[in-house]
């Protein structure tokens, strides 16, 4: 958030001659060297709204997201490009909402500024980052970004220029399946006007829908529209509870007897008023005593899918409507009531998710004292239970009434933290900290909290031994907070106590013991916020013992002063604080501002770093009389003038991000702008793009290793064809699309800060420098045998692990720079973590790089403001990172089993997509290690376990084998004479049970014996069987190169299978049968044939005779007998030249004798 507000004060005053001036604006401006008091550009700012499809170039059009569908809208302008290098023949859908682009400066109109920054070259850039989800059994756990470059569009609104009047930038707004929450980072391409970065929260609301008048409400209850001052002023701050980087809409309660909750989801930078539509039922009992009733919802917390609120004892949820996360939806009708026969006094959130769900607490008073009911929230569906699940912790610990007052949760170690409140006999209170684990039902007293705050003497921290002496105030704990990467404890109330191991406390003395905390914000970076009963803000820094007062401070007096100066907008005289909280490790405020009676709610960025260098120069100063004039002069306390990093290596393959970069295609039109057609395009492409990197996930690895390579795999040919058609204006449709534009990115490049978070394979290392540049007189020489030199700037590295990771530091000394260069390496042991699937399951840890002394102390100016320096914090993930995967080398595969082999013989009906294999040739695979974030590829090196577990002879025909079939098929012990394949390499799991291969191994020979299911196959034609084989390979426990359990199920194509013997006996049996039947049947035909021709001639003569006999008589009675003998010759002739004509082999002489009888 960057506003005027949020920069330093005015220009440079040369000399300072009225000493009665306000001693703090005095100290600020006359420390003017160390601020950007002359701005060298305009104070501009990105902004960003949504649109839908038909209301793109329409101004002052905003959206809201909960659409989730894709819209078939864009498939038939795709038919259109027959000259293009995409195939129409896919299918290419459309996003719902496209994001609107503009920016705006201080005094100056944003129409103008729009079309100057167009004409000068500029084009926003924006960068579109996916959150992974919760359940990454459902979903593939990925860190993915797209990179978009902003087209222009010219508005719909009536203009008479002849041009453009108004214009905006606008890009698809992306969707993937499994992710709710988005940032949408801004940036600007390096021309035109300088424009900082800035970042977006775009997220799904859920909780929407629209009614059967078309208009969007809220699914939860009813939206307000007037925000009235008596709401907000003068009501008590609440923390502001959510899973942490996981949900997407926010919910805050705490207005007074209002069933009000503020919601959000865009992190506050807009939000609705909601009036929930509960029953705000009251049950009062004899084991839920209730004082009263009042429609306060007290306790709100935000998850991935679910809210969850508490009014009284009553706890009530309710599941939003995302079709990107479920199969199905699965969102809430109302409002569900829980727990409904338990008394809820306090809602405890869990930050972070384990397991693919996420968590809940709710604590009890009355009958179930001692209790907690645990939440469980797994894709939107709650479950609760009751733990421990035996006794209670009352019991356990030996105390007769107990109650508990808070509690955390630890994910990882499945370990409840609770913070227990004890009552003994003589009416004395104490508290003590209790774990319990959720797995083993295991319950420990981990500490006991004293019972008086000890007495500092004047320390900033006080080690708790039991040994130092203690105030008369009574310890009054209220909260317990964990943080699962660096593993600090705190304990809160009316003191502050830190903890890294759970046994051993510090006790914090610059916290006054007269406050009591009522809440801590956590950035888990780094940084805590404190809020007490009475509102002040405290601030510190993890791992030191300093704390600050931020609120009321003489920094904030100083601060407030020259913001009212400005007349900022995010600042009033009458202010009331609703909740502090963390976003991308900034500190915010969610303020009521009161103005000339009108009343206003806004986020603000609570400047922290500009605080302390307030209460530094207002607390730290000197005058010094220098001939006639006073110089104002202040105390440096920073050991050093510059910190940079170097050395730093490429981000990508630690932080495992990947990225696509994707441009909007050319418009082939002089003035640039785009239509709603070539959005509608450039939609589809990111769609194309996108589902292309969802399905790279297949068993038979590409021959190259791109996701976007069979996109353009036939068209990159004809690629200069393509731009041939563009450069003459000829494209079809209208527009040129380039295949470079659509890409993925590998080489990244350091922003020259640390990631934001590591990962760590096994035994990987990560490295980087520390330059220092040191006060004056930060050396000093040591002369003895050997001169060396001695720095007074020392950096220390703290890890939250150092079992599990170790850390070195290398020294420098650059004396002719004043300057010092740390060397630090960052390298995994490799003892702390098994094996697990790429993603799950990753140990949480952290490494803390610290400059002695500069805690709090250290900044550096930035255009955006001062920025802390001297402590950097980075989560480490221990474990299999995401992005890394087993394929099945088919190319390599094919090109050695030939070699080996000296043949190769694929199927009858050839598949490209899957290569057949002859059973009697021995079967070399070999196996890719590709990781999807750097683009490596590379044969896999380790070993692994080959198992068939299903097979068929048709894709049709295929099943899954059992356990016991598997170890029959695989195993070598087998006695059942079942196995399907055999190898000659020696070396086996534990026990013999299965072969362990590598890329090293004789190969694999196909058997297929009497019982395996592939035996006796039947041949589907007339070419040999042919059997599909479901191929398990997995590492797991046979190689300890890497953490990673790589698993791979793939299809194996197996031709020309033998036939079993009894088979084969039959088939050459009939086959024989056969032979010499048509043997035999040929002979005979040729011996038979002639008499059989004979017999038919004969035959027929006699039909014929009989039928000329009885003409013969039929004329006899007409004509007389001296025809008869006439019509007998003529008869008789006629008969031997027919026969003559039939038979020609039939003998002359029998003829003859025929007619003489």
């Amino acid at each position: 958030m960057c506003g005027p507000a949020m920069f330093p004060a005015g220009p440079r005053w040369p000399g300072v001659r009225v000493l009665q001036m306000l001693w703090a604006l005095l100290a600020v401006l006359l420390a003017s060297r160390r601020l950007w008091a002359i701005k060298d550009f305009d104070e501009c700012t990105w902004q960003v709204v949504l649109n839908e499809f038909k209301r793109v170039g329409e101004n002052g059009a905003s959206d809201r997201f909960f659409e989730q569908e894709l819209v078939d809208t864009v498939g038939n302008l795709f038919q259109m490009l027959v000259d293009s290098p995409i195939d129409p023949r896919e299918k290419y859908l459309g996003f719902p909402y496209y994001l609107k682009i503009n920016y705006s400066c201080e005094e100056k109109h944003s129409e103008d500024l729009v079309r100057m920054g167009h004409l000068t070259g500029l084009k926003p850039v924006v960068l579109v980052t996916f959150q992974s989800p919760v359940n990454f059994y459902r979903w593939k756990i990925e860190r993915l970004q797209i990179q978009m470059e902003a087209a222009p569009f010219r508005s719909k609104e009536p203009c008479m220029a002849e041009e453009v009047c108004g214009m905006s930038w606008y890009t698809p707004m992306p969707i993937k399946n499994g992710s709710v929450l988005m940032h949408v980072d801004v940036s600007s391409n390096g021309l035109g006007t300088f424009i900082p970065d800035k970042r977006f929260q775009v997220n799904i609301n859920g909780f929407l829908k629209r009614n059967q008048d078309n208009n969007i409400q809220f699914t939860v209850g009813n939206e307000l529209f007037d925000l009235m001052p008596w709401y907000f002023v003068g009501i008590s701050s609440r923390p502001l509870w959510h899973t942490v980087d996981q949900s997407p809409v926010l919910i805050l309660g705490g207005i007074s007897n209002e069933k009000y909750v503020l919601m959000t989801d865009t992190s506050f930078k807009d939000f609705s008023l909601v009036e929930l539509s509960i029953d705000s039922c009251w049950v009062g009992s004899s084991y839920c005593p209730q004082s009263g009733f009042t429609a306060t919802i007290y306790d709100t917390i935000a998850t991935e899918s679910t809210l969850f609120i508490r009014q009284n004892q009553l706890v009530y949820y309710f599941t939003g409507t995302y079709t990107t996360l479920y199969e199905r939806n699965r969102g809430s009708g109302s409002w569900v009531r829980v727990l409904a026969s338990e008394c809820i006094k306090k809602l405890c959130p869990v930050y972070f998710h384990s397991n693919g769900s996420e968590y809940i607490m709710a604590l009890t008073t009355g009958k179930h004292e001692g209790f907690v009911h645990f939440g469980t929230i797994t894709d939107g569906q709650v479950s609760f239970e009751m733990l421990p699940r035996q006794w209670s912790v009352c019991e356990q610990i030996g105390v007769t009434t107990c109650s508990i007052i808070w509690s955390d949760y630890i994910a990882d170690q499945y370990t409840l933290l609770l913070l227990v409140e004890s009552e003994y006999e003589n009416a004395s209170k104490r508290f003590q900290v209790v774990s319990y684990n959720t797995a083993s039902d295991d319950l420990e007293l981990l500490y006991r909290i004293p019972e008086f705050i000890p007495e500092a003497r004047g320390l900033e921290f006080l080690m708790i031994l039991g040994t130092e002496s203690y105030t008369d105030t009574v310890m009054a704990p209220k909260g317990i907070s964990y943080n699962p990467y660096n593993h600090l404890i705190f304990i809160w109330g009316n003191f502050l106590l830190q903890s890294s191991n759970k046994e051993n406390f510090i006790y914090l003395a610059d916290f006054p013991k007269e406050l009591s905390i009522k809440y801590m914000a956590r950035s888990f970076r780094g940084a805590v916020a404190i809020v007490t009963e009475t509102e002040e803000i405290w601030y510190l820094l993890e791992g030191s013992y300093q704390v600050y007062r931020l609120f009321p401070s003489k920094g904030w007096k100083v601060h407030i002063s020259l913001q009212l100066m400005q007349q900022s907008s995010l600042y009033a005289s009458n202010e009331t604080m609703l909740t502090l909280f963390y976003e991308d490790s900034k500190l915010y405020q969610l303020v009521y501002l009161m103005n000339n009676q009108k009343g206003q709610l806004v986020k603000r960025l609570m400047p922290v770093e500009q605080l302390l260098i307030y209460q530094q120069h207002t607390s730290h100063y000197d005058l010094d009389r220098k001939g006639g004039y006073l110089m104002l002069s202040f105390t440096n306390f920073c050991p050093f003038s510059v910190m940079r990093l170097r050395s730093l290596p490429g981000p990508q393959r630690y932080t495992r991000q990947e990225r696509y970069r994707a441009r909007p295609p050319r418009v082939l039109e002089r003035s640039g702008f785009h239509n709603e057609n070539s959005l509608a395009i450039y939609q589809g492409l990111i769609y194309y793009l996108l589902w292309l990197h969802s399905v790279y996930d297949k068993p038979y690895a590409d021959p190259v290793h791109d996701p976007t390579w069979r996109w353009w795999e036939k068209k990159k040919q004809d690629q200069d064809y393509y731009f041939f058609l563009a450069s003459n204006w000829r494209s079809a449709g209208g527009v040129f699309i380039e295949m470079d534009s659509y890409e993925k990115i590998y080489n990244l490049k350091s922003a020259y800060e640390l990631p934001e978070r590591i990962f760590l394979d096994k035994g990987t290392e990560y490295s980087f420098a520390i330059f220092l540049s040191a006060q004056s007189h930060s050396f000093r020489t040591d002369l003895g045998t050997v001169f060396q030199l001695h720095s007074h700037v020392d950096v220390g590295v703290v890890l939250a692990d150092p079992g599990c990771i170790e850390a070195s530091v290398k020294q420098e000394v650059l004396i002719n720079r004043n300057s010092v260069l740390f060397s630090i390496t960052l390298k995994d042991k490799k003892v702390c973590y098994d094996q697990g699937i790429s993603g799950h399951h990753l140990m949480k840890t952290s490494m803390m790089v610290n400059v002695v002394g500069s805690s709090g102390l250290c900044f550096q100016e930035t255009h955006l403001g001062p920025r802390m320096q001297g402590n950097l914090m980075v989560p480490v993930f221990i474990g299999c990172p995401p992005g890394k995967r087993l394929a099945f080398d088919i190319t390599y595969t094919l090109e050695y089993n030939r070699l080996k082999n000296k043949h190769y013989f694929d199927c009858a009906q050839v598949d490209p997509e899957m290569p057949c294999f002859l059973f009697r040739d021995i079967f070399y695979p070999f196996f890719l290690i590709q990781d999807l974030v750097t683009g490596d590829s590379g044969s896999f090196q380790g070993s692994y376990v080959l198992l068939v577990v299903g097979g068929g002879p048709t894709l049709d025909t295929l099943k899954d084998y059992n356990k016991d079939e598997i170890y029959r098929f695989n195993s070598p012990l087998d006695k059942t004479n079942s196995l399907i394949w055999t190898t000659r390499t020696k070396r086996t799991t534990k026990g013999s049970t299965f072969h362990v291969m590598s890329h090293e191994s004789p190969g694999i020979e196909w058997l297929c014996l009497e019982n395996a299911p592939c035996y006796d196959s039947v041949p589907q034609g007339i070419f040999a069987p042919e059997f599909f084989f479901k191929v398990l390979v997995s590492n797991r426990g046979v190689d300890t190169s890497t953490y990673c359990n790589y698993q791979l199920t793939f299809l194996l194509h197996i031709h020309g299978l033998p036939l079993s013997p009894k088979r084969a006996l039959f088939i050459l049996t009939v086959s024989v049968s056969v032979f010499v039947g048509l043997v035999i049947f040929y002979i005979a035909f040729c011996l038979l044939w002639p008499l059989v021709v004979k017999g038919c001639t004969m035959i027929r003569w006699k039909i014929n005779d009989i039928i000329a006999s009885e003409s013969y008589y039929t004329y006899a009675s007409i004509s007389g007998i001296s025809s008869m003998q006439s019509l007998r010759r003529s008869r008789m002739g006629s008969v031997f030249s027919s026969r003559m004509t039939e038979d020609r082999a039939e003998p002359k002489e029998a003829v003859e004798r025929q007619l003489m009888t």
